[in-house]
């Protein structure tokens, strides 16, 4: 699947822009503050039906107007269209149709036409609390595994109202039932994180080694209670515990990936240049599993990532995306001249944009 035009209106600081893509590479060059992360935000919506770097729909409109939309033009791997709109009015809910028909449920729409973004936003992955590492790894198995996404929209349900009713009773017979539900989609859950997890390791290691010309080593742990213990245990053990502080204190929602250099932690050991080259072949191993799993071509979005980036692995970085592996790549830089002598270097189709503030030229 690749997009052919992007149209929006009054998306950020986008009064109106038409915006005609190449099926291999796009590149969009600007100062910083013009839009050109807004240009893949909005691919970012399309896909995924929310902002990439957690804007609210609101935070979205263009200043002073009250609605945006986001058309989509696209091609599947068979040649049919696909057109997919978003649409936003303030105080009214979104809208996200398909050729012209609604979807009843965003999570209908996750996983049609997939993406993988990689943007200085993906530094919290490292830096912050696990939470971050929780929610990637959820929206990432959720574009291929419906039944994982249900089970987390299920165990998130019955979480909410279990931390509700620790406030207001004990009473054990009500815990229980809670207790079941919980278990019973915590299961998928610890499973499919397990997998993903043990598929992304020697992946992201291949891409890293390619990244760093192969000068250190990385790897990612699961970490999760469910490995020792399962989870009726945990619940039943934990029971006083978490009367006493009124919500769930064990659970799959306390899952944590640890990401390691050379045995020893990335955030805390690893330079800001070794962190950037880990996200990016986290990533490119995501891309490369979801491809695997979907038998579709992921729209990959690289926003900004060459910054704290040395020029070898710049260059390596372009080669490895150019390659047949990769379909559609749309990315972000300040450097014309650097972006051109690249993308000519690598010998794949590229357009070049030139991005000022809220305009796009070809």
């Amino acid at each position: 699947m690749y997009l052919k035009k992007l149209s929006l209106i009054n998306f950020k600081n986008l009064a109106q822009q038409e915006i005609l893509l190449d099926k291999s590479i796009n590149c969009f060059v600007g100062d910083n503050g013009t839009c050109k992360t807004n240009i893949v935000d909005a691919v970012h919506y399309l896909s995924m039906c929310k902002s990439a770097i957690g804007m609210s729909d609101t935070q979205c409109v263009l200043h002073g107007e009250n609605f945006f939309v986001i058309d989509g033009q696209y091609e599947n791997e068979s040649g049919r269209n696909e057109q997919i709109v978003c649409t936003y009015n303030r105080g009214v809910q979104k809208v996200i149709k398909r050729n012209g028909k609604a979807y009843e449920r965003f999570s209908d729409h996750v996983g049609l036409i997939p993406a993988v973004i990689v943007s200085p936003a993906d530094s919290m992955l490292i830096s912050d609390a696990a939470e971050e590492r929780r929610r990637y790894i959820n929206a990432f198995i959720s574009q291929f595994d419906r039944e994982y996404l249900s089970a987390m929209i299920r165990y998130n349900a019955a979480l909410a109202e279990r931390n509700k009713f620790l406030k207001m009773s004990s009473d054990e017979q009500m815990l229980l039932i809670y207790d079941m539900q919980l278990n019973s989609a915590a299961q998928t859950i610890f499973m499919r994180r397990k997998e993903m997890i043990e598929k992304l390791q020697p992946i992201v290691a291949q891409y890293y080694r390619l990244l760093s010309a192969d000068r250190e080593q990385v790897t990612l742990d699961y970490r999760s209670e469910l490995l020792d213990t399962p989870l009726d245990a945990l619940l039943a053990a934990s029971r006083e515990k978490d009367l006493i502080l009124g919500y769930t204190t064990s659970g799959i929602h306390r899952d944590d990936i640890a990401f390691t250099i050379g045995d020893v932690p990335l955030r805390k050991y690893g330079s800001q240049g070794q962190q950037k080259s880990f996200i990016i072949a986290l990533k490119l191993a995501q891309y490369r599993i979801i491809a695997e799993q979907t038998g579709k071509t992921p729209i990959l979005l690289l926003d900004d990532v060459f910054d704290k980036l040395d020029e070898s692995r710049v260059a390596e970085l372009i080669s490895i995306v150019a390659s047949e592996q990769f379909g559609q790549i749309i990315i972000t830089d300040c450097s014309h001249e650097r972006m051109e002598r690249l993308l000519k270097n690598s010998g794949a189709n590229y357009k070049l944009f030139d991005v000022t503030y809220g305009k796009v030229i070809e």
